[in-house]
C-alpha cells in the first residue's frame, strides 16, 4: 500500500469538469501506471506537445487530482507528477442537484466509457501480438442477475475488495523486485440496473 488516499470522493463540479476531459483522463491513467512522470514522458506516452501537457498538468494539480512528486533524477528543471491519491470515485449521488451538475456527472461519465471502450477496442486489435498466455487469461464476459439495490451495492463492495487485494499484491511483488512477466492490466466493470 501506498499510504495514499484510496479511491478519493470527487464531490464538487469544478474537480468534476476538471477531471472529464480527454487528454486529462489519459493523463491521469498513464501517470497512474507510471506512479512518477515528467511532463515530457507523459506528453511521449500521449503523443501530444510537452506544453500542452504541462498546462492540463497544472489544472489537474490546481484541482487536489495529482501532486509534485520527489525529484527521480539530479536535472532540477525536471518537475516530477504523481497522483494524489490512489484512485478517485465518482458517486451520483454528488451531482443530483442542480440540473448542471446531473448533465456534468452524465458526460463525465460518458467519456469514461469511451475511453474505456477505445481500451478495450485497442486489446482486440492488438491480441495477437500478446500470445497464447495473455489471450488465455484475457476475459470478457457478461451476466445478468436479479438483485436487489442493497444486494447491487454488496457485490459492488466485494468486488472493489477484490481488485484492491490483487492490486496490493502487484505492488508488493514489484516493490519486491518480482517483475518477470507482469503487464498493465485494466479491469473495467459497469453495474446497473435494465429493462429487458
Amino acid at each position: 500500500m501506498t499510504g495514499k488516499e484510496r479511491d478519493r470522493r470527487i464531490t464538487d463540479l469544478g474537480t468534476l469538469k476538471a477531471l472529464a476531459h480527454p487528454l486529462r483522463m489519459n493523463l491521469i491513467r498513464a501517470l497512474t501506471i507510471r506512479r512518477v512522470a515528467t511532463a515530457s514522458q507523459l506528453a511521449e506516452q500521449v503523443d501530444e506537445a510537452v506544453s500542452l501537457v504541462s498546462y492540463h498538468l497544472r489544472k489537474l494539480a490546481e484541482h487536489g487530482l495529482i501532486e509534485e512528486a520527489e525529484p527521480q533524477s539530479g536535472d532540477g528543471r525536471e518537475r516530477w507528477w504523481q497522483p494524489a491519491s490512489d484512485g478517485v470515485r465518482i458517486s451520483d449521488e454528488d451531482f443530483r442537484g442542480a440540473s448542471e451538475e446531473a448533465a456534468a456527472h452524465t458526460a463525465a461519465s460518458r467519456l469514461f466509457a469511451e475511453q474505456r471502450t477505445g481500451m478495450y477496442r485497442r486489446w482486440l486489435d492488438e491480441r495477437a501480438h500478446w500470445g497464447p498466455e495473455w489471450n488465455r487469461a484475457a476475459e470478457s464476459s457478461e451476466s445478468n442477475l436479479r438483485l436487489t439495490a442493497g444486494e447491487l451495492t454488496e457485490l459492488n463492495k466485494e468486488l472493489l475488495a477484490l481488485l484492491r487485494r490483487y492490486d496490493e499484491q502487484g505492488r508488493a511483488a514489484e516493490a519486491a523486485g518480482d517483475s518477470e512477466g507482469r503487464a498493465n492490466v485494466a479491469v473495467h466493470t459497469y453495474t446497473f440496473p435494465f429493462r429487458p
